[in-house]
């Protein structure tokens, strides 16, 4: 039976991650867990930090403990495009890829606990639970971009921008169940525009409308609170 996450045996380091609950090293029994924890160290980055560039070899995976993580995919004349938010307590990185195809960057002050891709792969050998969450996970992750590009594809701008916002919401906290009422954008509204596919214009008229109708309020340009969530549920079309 596996142990408790309060149990004594559990590494010190482990009992209040929010990763070892519901990221992929709640696969691992006390034993795992202090193995990787060997070879496990914690950074902070700040806003804007890249913390893997293109073509950069993929030494590290890393489970996200607290802010948002940006993906974005570049083009030969330097144009970008916002392809994926990653929250707590999201997985970064990909086992078995020898070099990443895409940037890497902090959207907010991000903490992180990281490894050596290679111990990651050596435990899922030995650990079949865990290769088993990290199939998971990939599937999950898969299943969200298809949601996405349906928002991309078949909503309109209100739609899009209402969407974002939901999923802000139900991601930015990981401790939190459902939606969290009040939290900061962690993209600028040029960033929001790229990954929407949309007008920094457009988004600025589509969050005064959500706050004219009282669905939100906006503070020091940023600052989100969800006054209505049903409302934009269905402004969002969901």
């Amino acid at each position: 039976m596996r142990q408790d996450i309060h149990n004594a045996d559990v590494p010190v380091l482990c009992r209040a991650c929010e990763a070892r609950h519901r990221g992929i090293c709640g696969a691992l029994d006390s034993n795992e867990l202090l193995r990787l924890g060997r070879r496990s160290s914690r950074h902070e980055h700040g806003a804007g930090t890249t913390l893997v560039a293109v073509g950069d070899r993929s030494e590290h995976c890393s489970n996200i403990l607290s802010g948002v993580v940006k993906l974005s995919k570049l083009l030969a004349d330097g144009r970008q495009q916002v392809v994926e938010l990653q929250f707590a307590p999201d997985f970064l990185g990909r086992p078995f890829a020898e070099e990443s195809d895409v940037l890497v960057e902090a959207a907010t002050d991000v903490r992180l606990c990281s490894f050596p891709r290679h111990a990651l792969e050596a435990m899922m050998a030995d650990a079949p639970a865990l290769e088993n969450r990290m199939h998971r996970q990939a599937l999950r992750q898969l299943d969200d971009a298809r949601d996405w590009m349906m928002t991309l594809g078949r909503k309109s701008a209100a739609e899009k921008v209402a969407s974002f916002l939901l999923m802000i919401a139900r991601h930015v906290r990981p401790q939190d169940d459902g939606y969290s009422s009040r939290f900061d954008l962690p993209l600028s509204r040029s960033d929001i525009a790229d990954f929407l596919g949309l007008t920094i214009e457009t988004i600025s008229r589509q969050l005064t409308r959500l706050r004219r109708d009282g669905m939100i309020e906006i503070e020091r340009a940023r600052h989100v609170t969800v006054q209505d969530l049903d409302a934009l549920k269905r402004a969002a079309a969901i």
